[in-house]
């Protein structure tokens, strides 16, 4: 404990928005007893050199999707994040090609420098881990704070199981001394970080960011948000081929007419018998008017993203006629069967889409592979076109 209290008092005395591992060129040429002659000043300078240090602007990154987030290129290889939770809370992340300077001016006081190479990050985003991985840079996330158990995806257990990523504890209680021993300097997490854990980990010298995806309204948004984490690894190539996979597999999917479009609801029921629709503008919601359906509750939670509380009978009014229903199996009771999801309520044995033995789950993976969204859409557009089975789809399985 005493090592720890040390390193600690030594990690603080550093500036807060600076992490290990850049370099400050310009101070150790003021530091060199050299004499500038003439000739030297006509050999031509490299690229990085013109820019060492300075930010000067080239280009934004232009985004199809996502609201939250924003990449500003500079000249010389610099890049500047920016992330925001849509209520005026920015971060700013400004990334320093390998070798190159810290920028002085025309960056926040507050920012996260960032150092290439980045050896490795912290993640308590299962999303950014699903996105790393479907870029093949799994090998950058060093730590998590999802158990392996927990997980779904297969490049992510088996690299626990080798000992290639290592778990640190919960989210909201990660081991610090593990995570000081790392070496990790930075840390990806979902809007449930609490400020308490985020001044702990700024304390042991980890800067945090708030991966905001789950806020987008645009399903696609969270398939973006592999360029900001593309852009920390030089990975934007790589970034770019997973959005446009993702956007093929909804290639050709159109919804059918007004008057014959498929009407769906989307829910889940809560071990303790509640119910909870998602929301109007929810990417759920959208995802399944991208498919071609018409979505059951189109005037619940208007504006809103994420999910809404809802009396059965509440619920049984606006969908009990809906032709189809898609059950988010991970986030509430998880039913075998279809036994298992009417024992929570008679009136579910009125739906429309229980009768015609219409009615889904989302896989257990659902909400890890955000780097899939495209091939979701495309499995709710093949179960609308009716006669589907388990085996058409893949983000999908139906109760019997």
């Amino acid at each position: 404990m005493e090592k720890l209290k040390k390193m600690l008092v030594l990690l603080c005395a550093v500036m807060i928005f600076t992490i290990t591992g850049c370099t400050d060129k310009k101070a150790e040429n003021e530091t060199t007893e050299n004499v500038v002659t003439e000739s030297v000043t006509e050999v031509q300078s490299t690229d990085s050199e013109n820019y060492d240090g300075t930010l000067v602007f080239d280009h934004s990154l232009e985004l199809k999707y996502s609201e939250r987030f924003g990449i500003d290129y500079y000249k010389g290889g610099y890049k500047v994040i920016h992330a925001d939770d849509g209520a005026g809370n920015e971060t700013q992340i400004v990334i320093v090609p390998e070798g190159m300077s810290v920028p002085k001016e025309g960056i926040k006081e507050d920012a996260i420098v960032l150092c290439q190479p980045i050896d490795g990050i912290m993640c308590a985003s299962a999303p950014t881990v699903a996105l790393l991985n479907a870029m093949g840079a799994l090998d950058k996330v060093k730590l998590t704070t999802s158990a392996q158990n927990s997980w779904y995806i297969d490049d992510v257990k088996k690299a626990m199981a080798d000992g290639k990523l290592q778990y640190v504890g919960d989210s909201t209680a990660p081991d610090y001394e593990i995570i000081t021993a790392s070496g990790v300097n930075f840390a990806v997490y979902t809007r449930m970080l609490t400020e308490d854990v985020e001044a702990q980990l700024n304390k042991v010298g980890v800067n945090v960011l708030c991966d905001y995806s789950s806020v987008e309204k645009e399903p696609m948004a969270r398939v973006e948000w592999a360029y900001l984490y593309g852009a920390l690894f030089n990975l934007e190539e790589e970034a770019k081929k997973l959005v446009e996979k993702q956007e093929e597999a909804m290639t050709g999917i159109t919804g059918n007419s007004e008057s014959s479009k498929s009407k769906v609801a989307v829910f889940y029921i809560t071990s303790k018998g509640k119910l909870y629709g998602r929301n109007a503008d929810d990417y759920m919601a959208m995802m399944v008017e991208y498919a071609g359906g018409e979505y059951a509750l189109a005037d619940v939670g208007v504006g809103e993203t994420g999910t809404v509380n809802m009396e059965m009978e509440a619920f049984y009014e606006k969908a009990n006629d809906a032709d189809y229903i898609i059950y988010v199996w991970s986030m509430g009771g998880k039913p075998e069967k279809l036994d298992d999801l009417l024992a929570n309520s008679e009136l579910l044995k009125d739906f429309k889409a229980v009768k015609e033995e219409n009615v889904w789950c989302t896989t257990p993976e659902y909400f890890q592979a955000t780097d899939a969204i495209g091939d979701m859409v495309a499995d709710i557009h093949t179960i609308l076109q009716g006669g589907a089975t388990d085996e058409d789809v893949t983000y999908l399985f139906q109760l019997k």
